[in-house]
């Protein structure tokens, strides 16, 4: 049984699943993994098939030197972003797992959101490439270990509407003041 960063506050209601020493860049798994957090799983699913097609992109908050800025990214209200296909398509056969395991706990699966998602670096693994004058440099890639929570929500019951007091629209002070100079010159 492997270790995990921590263990959810449910257990009953929450699946785990984790990927260890996966040789997939550790920088764009970890703005897909910040980018599906808190989706329900439907959702995420979805979405990292339309990161696959181009259809919808990751915005890279952290890692993002040299990214370029795309005109998709307005809609997280960020400016750069990639679509990362590899990393998603990762991120994607996790989930799916995580699915599976939740299949087996007997949990509904419509009700299922991704709580808790972590990327960690793993050891890079050392090759070498040959450069001129006879010099070697190194040729390291940067794998990662990718752990993922799902839990079971309950249906979000709203608010009665009939116990809402209409709200005030407020007023600047410089309005109130000149209304309150014509109330004593009248």
């Amino acid at each position: 049984m492997t270790r995990y960063s921590r263990e959810p506050e449910n257990p009953a209601k929450s699946v785990k699943a984790r990927g260890s020493y996966l040789r997939v860049h550790f920088k764009n798994t970890r703005e897909v993994g910040r980018a599906i957090q808190h989706m329900p799983l439907r959702r995420a699913i979805k979405f990292l098939k339309n990161v696959i097609e181009h259809k919808e992109i990751v915005p890279f908050k952290r890692f993002n030197g040299g990214v370029g800025r795309k005109a998709q990214c307005k809609q997280w209200g960020a400016c750069q972003g990639r679509w990362p296909e590899k990393s998603a398509d990762f991120v994607l056969q996790l989930l799916k797992n995580a699915e599976a395991n939740a299949e087996v706990k007997s949990l509904d699966a419509d009700h299922l959101v991704v709580d808790h998602v972590q990327v960690n670096q793993a050891p890079k693994t050392r090759r070498r490439t040959y450069r001129a004058h006879g010099r070697i440099n190194p040729y390291k890639s940067s794998p990662c270990h990718i752990e993922i929570f799902l839990t079971e929500k309950e249906t979000v019951v709203p608010k009665p509407s009939d116990v809402e007091e209409p709200t005030k629209k407020k007023e600047s002070k410089k309005k109130l003041k000149r209304q309150k100079m014509m109330d004593r010159g009248e």
